[in-house]
């Protein structure tokens, strides 16, 4: 599956083949997602060269369309996830994939058996970060990589070490990240931040300094997918794209999201 065909946008009909909106998953085809999940493609995108002809592990799937992009370079991909529905959703639309149901406490992998392990915006959902990444260094072979994105708690949540956002057990800062991977048994190959590009400033100068604030006014108070947009703001965050963002390793303290390539020792 090409990238152009994970970011198809949905009709009404196909919309209702859409995973339920939570407020959390990210799900592509749905304008008022669109920035969320250009955000995330981005960083899939990044990370597509350590997949090329590797068996990837992707432990935490969520809606399947990353897992369907890293299977346009890797020989192999198993999407793992908790969720039944998520699950079924995944092998009904995503036939290039592999999936199954797990948690990621105990992976259902033996020993050495995957090239990569693929962690895309979950590892701070987890109540057990060092047990986790202790299994990802169980499966992955010698020499494996470990790929993780995650907020940046610095700017995801600052000032704080509650996260504001329900679904998260414990947001991490970038020198944060690098010691949970290091404690793990695993050598940093990099470690670097995701940042709006020059396409998406453009847009925080014209929402009044900050995109995502403009639609956080919109959709705090509704339910998921309830929110009434203004056509203006929608229409622009419909037409976002991954080139929008730009990944790079200055200034790590501000960037939106933490990107690391870690190798099993």
């Amino acid at each position: 599956m090409t990238p152009a065909r994970v970011a198809e946008v949905t009709t009404p009909a196909t919309r209702a083949e859409a995973l339920h909106l939570t407020g959390e998953r990210t799900v592509p085809g749905i304008a008022e997602e669109n920035y969320w999940f250009r955000r995330h493609e981005a960083a899939y995108l990044a990370l597509l060269p350590h997949c090329a002809d590797a068996t990837v592990l992707e432990a935490g799937c969520g809606e399947g369309y990353g897992a369907s992009l890293l299977a346009t370079t890797a020989r192999r991909v198993l999407a793992l996830d908790y969720d039944v529905p998520t699950t079924e959703h995944v092998a009904r639309r995503y036939p290039d994939v592999a999936v199954a149901r797990a948690n990621l406490a105990f992976l259902p992998v033996r020993d050495g058996a995957v090239d990569v392990v693929a962690n895309f915006q979950v590892i701070e959902h987890l109540w057990d970060q060092a047990g986790f990444l202790a299994e990802c260094r169980r499966v992955l072979s010698p020499g494996g990589k470990l790929l993780v994105t995650t907020p940046n708690r610095l700017t995801f949540t600052p000032d704080s070490d509650t996260p504001l956002n329900p679904f998260h057990t414990r947001e991490l800062a970038p020198a944060e990240l690098a010691g949970l991977l290091t404690d793990a048994g695993f050598a940093v190959e990099s470690l670097q931040g995701l940042h709006h590009g020059d396409a998406v400033r453009a847009l925080d100068e014209r929402y009044g300094g900050s995109i995502i604030d403009a639609q956080l006014d919109v959709v705090m108070g509704s339910l998921p997918g309830q929110a009434v947009w203004p056509p203006a703001l929608l229409a622009d965050v419909a037409a976002i794209e991954a080139t929008g963002f730009a990944l790079h390793g200055d200034d790590l303290d501000a960037s939106l999201d933490l990107v690391a390539v870690a190798v099993r020792r």
